[in-house]
């Protein structure tokens, strides 16, 4: 079966996603190319990777539309994966988990990075979910409605 036909399956934002973006080595090369990592190479020397592994995985990142692959910016032979609008709309979902994994998932003493604002070098404000008149919500204060896209 198809990655679309599955992606058409469920009316479930989350599990579309997941089903796109929910696998680690996805997030990890994600979290590279936040930290600016454009090359094939880079991205194996950073995860250390497979070859064959990070092939696929970027295949179907380029293919999903989360990159786009150009020519190197240093007018090398090289090319480049860079993220669309798509991949940077992910950076928020990344920062969540990140913050969550800072809270609980490290014991005391440990070490752990954080991200940092780089006009600051403050930590990023931990994300919230907020109604449109900016009331913080919890599960209990929202609910699931399915609707049908417009456009």
């Amino acid at each position: 079966m198809a990655k679309q036909q599955i992606l058409a399956q469920s009316e479930c934002p989350v599990a579309r996603t997941l089903e796109a973006i929910g696998d680690r080595w996805i997030l990890m090369i994600l979290r590279e190319a936040f930290d600016d990592v454009r090359r094939f190479s880079e991205f194996q020397k950073r995860l250390g990777l497979a070859k064959n592994i990070l092939t696929v995985k970027l295949k179907m990142l380029v293919e999903l539309g989360v990159f786009e692959i150009q020519p190197a910016s240093d007018g090398s032979a090289y090319k480049e994966y860079v993220l669309t609008e798509m991949g940077r709309a992910v950076f928020p979902v990344v920062v969540s988990m990140r913050q969550w994994g800072e809270r609980f998932m490290f014991s005391k003493g440990e070490s752990f990075s954080i991200l940092l604002d780089k006009e600051r070098s403050e930590p990023v404000e931990t994300i919230t979910v907020r109604s449109k008149a900016g009331k913080v919500l919890t599960p209990a204060d929202s609910y699931r409605r399915v609707i049908t896209r417009d456009v």
